[in-house]
This record gives structure tokens, sequence and C-alpha cells, in this order.
């Protein structure tokens, strides 16, 4: 799977919020190491970046 490029194009909130989302997320897939990592070739950042855009997780900020 690439980096859905297009969505990341149009996105229009907080970069930062995503970035971090998306770092967090990835963390846990590469330590977790189920078979949708296998799937993905082992990328990480792109599947992360996927389950956040399709909103196959949430992810929600601490203050």
């Amino acid at each position: 799977m690439i980096m859905p490029l297009e969505q990341l194009i149009e996105y229009d909130q907080n970069a930062y919020e995503l970035t971090v989302a998306v770092t967090h997320r990835a963390y846990q897939l590469a330590v977790l190491r189920g078979p949708e990592v296998d799937r993905n070739s082992g990328k990480v950042v792109s599947l992360a970046t996927r389950q956040i855009f399709t909103k196959q997780i949430e992810y929600k900020l601490l203050d």
C-alpha cells in the first residue's frame, strides 16, 4: 500500500496533530507486528496514515 497522497494534499486540519497521531500509531503497529502489517509489506507509516484517514482508528491528543 502506498501513502494516500491525495488525502494528505486535501487535508486541511492541524498537520502537527496528524503527524503525532500517525507517528504513535506507526510505532504501535511496528511493535505489535500483526498480520495487517505483513500484508502491507511492513510499511507501518502508510498503514497508520490510511487507518487514520479511513477512521479505522481514532485518536485524541491529551493536554
